[in-house]
């Protein structure tokens, strides 16, 4: 992971809303947006994550902070993708997936070839408790365990029912 630190302004026109992310067993959305940088190129942002109102008709109010700001957090190839069956349309502002190519097509921003998944704190109500690639490796470890535990149960049960008794 590379960490990195950004001066920069948010566009929050161009405001996306990730769909379907649970944090602490809620669901909401990951908020996603471009920041223009003091050169003038533009780099997409994860913010974070907000609770999902009483409806889905209405989304969250988001505080976007104003003017020139200093961001720090780690730089991206892409965000996580979840399963879409059919492809979306790019009307919306709630979407499942963002790649740079598809946000660019629809905002017609030039956007440099990478995220930043935002790290440092700004007061904007958004919670930023990334999941980490590991996370739950210890439900795995137990399955393997019960499928080894399986395999040599049968494998003992084979040995013992097929000795021939003298």
């Amino acid at each position: 992971m590379e960490r990195a630190s950004l001066r920069g302004e948010f566009d929050p026109k161009h405001t996306v809303f990730l769909d379907n992310k649970i944090r602490r067993g809620r669901p909401g959305y990951e908020i996603v947006q471009p920041l223009r940088l003091t050169g003038g190129k533009q780099v997409l942002v994860d913010r974070g994550w907000v609770a999902l109102g009483a409806s889905r008709d209405q989304l969250p109010e988001i505080r976007t902070p104003v003017g020139e700001i200093v961001l720090s957090g780690v730089r991206l190839q892409r965000l996580p993708q979840a399963f879409a069956p059919t492809a979306e349309k790019l009307e919306s502002k709630v979407w499942q997936n963002v790649t740079l190519e598809r946000f660019s097509a629809w905002s017609g921003l030039a956007l440099e070839p990478w995220f930043l998944e935002q790290h440092s704190e700004i007061d904007d109500g958004l919670l930023r408790d990334w999941p980490r690639a590991g996370n739950g490796v210890e439900m795995h470890e137990s399955y393997a365990l019960q499928w080894y535990s399986l395999a040599v149960l049968s494998l003992v049960l084979l040995i013992a029912l097929n000795l021939k008794r003298a």
